[in-house]
């Protein structure tokens, strides 16, 4: 085919260009492809994961609260396997409830750490700061609890870290602290809530 003289400029323009550029382009080309399916893969892979681990979720809290040992084995094999999912730390806070409820604080508290530190959700990452620190008051380890309680956590949770503080400032004697961090509560807590009605009384015990 036969092409006027403008248009083999533009042609022999093209390959000039290509020529200089074109292995470039075919780079990037390239590498933009691999990581677009790079991008699917591991979007399946997290997807796939996501389920697998609702599914194991859902088996560990219909299992019998009794049966300890098989809750402790389905949560570890939740924190495990699917360590990147916010099924992981659920699966920590449901497996330190059950050995709270049957004395074994060592595992409760082990638990409960872990989902502070790997939680991918705040809320839970909050919960079990909470839980941990009730357990801590509760040994008398008060600078540890207040440690927890004193730390960044999600500001949805500021009424309920703030009562607790107050409690373990109570317990340490320290009224006049215990006031104000009751009081903060009572600033950050939902005013129709229960919680709220509790800590109001707490202030006025102290007097």
């Amino acid at each position: 085919m036969a092409y006027d003289l403008e248009e083999q400029e533009q042609i022999d323009e093209f390959k000039a260009w290509w020529k200089q550029y074109g292995k470039m382009v075919s780079t990037l080309v390239i590498g933009g492809v691999a990581l677009y399916a790079g991008y699917q893969v591991w979007h399946y892979t997290q997807n796939k994961q996501a389920v697998e681990a609702s599914s194991e979720y859902q088996a560990l809290v219909t299992t019998d609260a009794k049966d300890l040992k098989a809750i402790q084995e389905k949560s570890a094999t939740i924190m495990d396997k699917f360590g990147g999912t916010p099924y992981a730390a659920r699966a920590a806070l449901f497996a330190a409830k059950a050995n709270y409820d049957a004395k074994d604080t060592k595992s409760a508290k082990a638990q409960l750490d872990w989902a502070i530190k790997n939680a991918k959700e705040t809320a839970a990452s909050a919960l079990a700061s909470l839980q941990l620190a009730n357990i801590l008051m509760e040994e008398k380890d008060y600078e540890g609890a207040l440690k927890l309680l004193n730390a960044p956590h999600d500001a949805g949770f500021a009424g309920l870290f703030a009562d607790l503080k107050g409690d373990v400032l109570s317990a340490q004697g320290k009224s006049a602290e215990a006031k104000a961090a009751y009081e903060e509560a009572l600033k950050k807590l939902d005013v129709q809530g229960k919680y709220r009605s509790i800590t109001q009384r707490k202030l006025e015990s102290l007097g």
